[in-house]
């Protein structure tokens, strides 16, 4: 098996995207989506994504936002992946396709398979995204998803080992997971979820 793929989001400053970027995660995420205290502009995303070296995926996340706002974002900021939390449907996914853009979708209903909607990766998230409450991924009626799929939820340096090891998930994504405070990253608990993922 690969390395484990490992996306650290809801990124604001400059030194968490080099924490990030330094401890290995594979993907950082800009949240772009209205209400988080993890939302920033396109121009603050555009200066943060041009810290991060180009084999580390870049990503604005989404929420329920028309497809021509998602695709003025995604130019301005710069990111080279997309990733929607709403209820899009495949249009969306044919409409923000582009050459070497990854696109993810999101959702919380664990069935089917990654790419039904055209997305390059599925994410299986917790019913409240971004609120950072644990879901039940080890209950017998989770059925993990076919495909390229990242888990995400209320992961934390303590429980990513083993909601790895109990999905088979090919990846993972955290956001307050590594946080010190609503909306504030830590260095240190960064570092610590990378390691604790790739085991």
């Amino acid at each position: 098996m690969s390395e484990l793929f490992v996306k650290i989001c809801g990124l604001k400053t400059g030194p968490d995207v080099d924490v990030a970027v330094g401890a290995g995660a594979d993907a950082v995420g800009f949240v772009f989506a209205p209400g988080s205290p993890r939302t920033i502009g396109a121009g603050a995303a555009r200066e943060l994504a041009a810290r991060v070296p180009d084999p580390v995926l870049t990503v604005g996340v989404f929420r329920g936002q028309p497809v021509d706002e998602v695709l003025r974002l995604t130019e301005e900021s710069g990111v080279r992946g997309v990733q929607l939390h709403g209820d899009e449907g495949p249009e969306y996914y044919e409409a923000l396709r582009a050459e070497g853009r990854t696109l993810l979708r999101a959702t919380a209903l664990h069935v089917g398979r990654c790419g039904e909607y055209g997305e390059d990766l599925l994410l299986i998230d917790a019913p409240d995204p971004g609120s950072g409450k644990p879901w039940n991924w080890g209950s017998a009626e989770f059925t993990a998803p076919e495909g390229r799929w990242l888990l995400a939820g209320g992961l934390t340096p303590h429980s990513v080992r083993e909601a790895v090891e109990t999905t088979g998930a090919w990846g993972v994504d955290v956001s307050s997971g590594v946080e010190s405070a609503r909306g504030v990253k830590s260095p240190d608990l960064i570092r610590a979820f990378i390691d604790a993922a790739r085991g």
